[in-house]
């Protein structure tokens, strides 16, 4: 038999159990999605890219045209409006709205 004792070994596993459910509970994509968006963050993205974004004043989600981590949405700034897909780990695709 082995030296851990049950009731440690039990403890353990109920421990491991929670963590892990919790935090997939934590990073769910369907929670990150339903989240308000801060403009700064999109308007960010794409000046990174070489597009200019003056105050930033909203974004929308387009629920229609995003899919799983890749969402799709309508940045409005000074004089300029576009529509922004963020792709994990790869440029946003940038389209400027007119």
């Amino acid at each position: 038999m082995s030296s851990f004792p049950q009731s440690s070994w039990i403890q353990s596993l109920a421990t491991g159990a929670f963590a892990g459910i919790s935090f997939s509970l934590i990073c769910s994509p369907a929670t990150a999605q339903e989240r308000n968006v801060d403009p700064e963050i999109v308007a960010a993205q794409i000046r990174s890219q070489g597009f200019v974004c003056k105050n930033p004043t909203s974004v929308e989600r387009l629920a229609d045209e995003s899919v799983p981590d890749e969402p799709v949405y309508i940045l409005i700034c000074d004089g300029t409006s576009y529509r922004v897909r963020l792709i994990p780990h790869r440029p946003a695709e940038v389209s400027e709205i007119k």
